[in-house]
């Protein structure tokens, strides 16, 4: 007999992945919470209790994600990598969580952009997360060898967060098998990104890579 903290669990779950097929075969906005209830053979009333919203489902899957990716990428992070062999690790394992989300991926964009949309990774609602996803960047920052310059260190693990953003919608849209392009395309970035974080000691450099920490900080306000 499961118990009820497993039989919550499995609801949660069940609610989820049945959300997610309709958002698929029938839209985001189309898909109400008493259709999910229907289909995932539960009551509205439940559904309700688990989930306040679909909004909610689709942060649940965000932050549900998000802990599997730390889980899979921290233990194959090693103190003294460079940067550029750390970015890679947690790029790559990444992608590879959401890797059977990709048919979602596109409908999950679509909705996120919105302004007024509570599901954005960029909004108020996902703070949470998206500290926990910059964490992650900030572990391999710390573990890296060399040291990236003092200056930037501190701004660093979220201005490679808003590149893995970037990295997240070219797999969105990338229909090569299995989302080959991007695996290629993190396996180029990531010497790059490190290059150039080592080469911001360079005054030219620098100036530049400051400018865009000083832009960061701006949309903070």
């Amino acid at each position: 007999m499961p118990s009820p903290t497993a039989k919550s669990e499995a609801t949660r779950e069940l609610l989820v992945s049945t959300a997610l097929r309709l958002f698929r075969e029938t839209g985001y906005e189309k898909t109400t919470m008493r259709a999910i209830a229907a289909a995932a053979d539960v009551s509205t009333g439940s559904a309700y209790y688990y989930f306040a919203s679909k909004d909610d489902l689709v942060h649940e899957l965000y932050r549900s994600l998000q802990e599997e990716h730390r889980s899979l990428a921290l233990p194959r992070l090693r103190e003294g990598q460079n940067l550029g062999e750390l970015l890679r690790i947690v790029l790559n394992t990444g992608i590879g969580v959401m890797g059977p989300y990709h048919d979602f991926g596109s409908n999950f964009i679509s909705i996120a952009i919105k302004p007024s949309a509570t599901t954005s990774p960029f909004g108020s609602e996902s703070a949470v997360a998206r500290a926990r996803a910059i964490s992650l960047f900030r572990q391999a920052v710390a573990m890296s060898r060399p040291q990236p310059p003092l200056a930037i260190r501190d701004d660093l693990p979220e201005l490679l967060w808003y590149a893995s953003m970037g990295i997240t919608l070219f797999w969105v849209y990338d229909s090569s098998p299995d989302q080959v392009r991007t695996r290629r395309l993190i396996d180029q970035a990531a010497p790059l990104l490190s290059k150039l974080v080592i080469l911001s000691r360079l005054p030219v450099v620098r100036k530049i890579v400051e400018d865009i920490v000083q832009l960061i900080r701006g949309t903070r306000q």
